[in-house]
């Protein structure tokens, strides 16, 4: 199963406007891309109620795993993306 980790770059994490900016892009894929913490199990990317609910932080990192055809392109772009949307810079 292809997995990339993304590190949450928003000052917030994952919470409110940020986890909505996550899922947005997680969503843009189309995939069923599952996002976990290491010490959580994976949850549905594309709900902002589950993304919030994992509680990660500023610093954090993230992995998302997708075991769809293609996924591994499609997660390569989604840690890009989520890099650019994330950073508070």
């Amino acid at each position: 199963m292809p997995e990339r980790t993304v590190v949450i770059g928003s000052l917030l994490g994952l919470h409110a406007r940020p986890a909505a900016l996550f899922v947005q892009a997680v969503n843009e894929t189309g995939l069923p891309v599952k996002v976990s913490r290491d010490d959580h199990k994976p949850v549905d990317a594309s709900s902002v109620l589950a993304v919030m609910s994992m509680g990660a932080a500023h610093g954090e990192a993230v992995t998302l795993t997708c075991d769809e055809e293609g996924s591994e392109e499609a997660l390569d772009g989604l840690v890009e993306m989520l890099g650019k949307e994330l950073d508070p810079r």
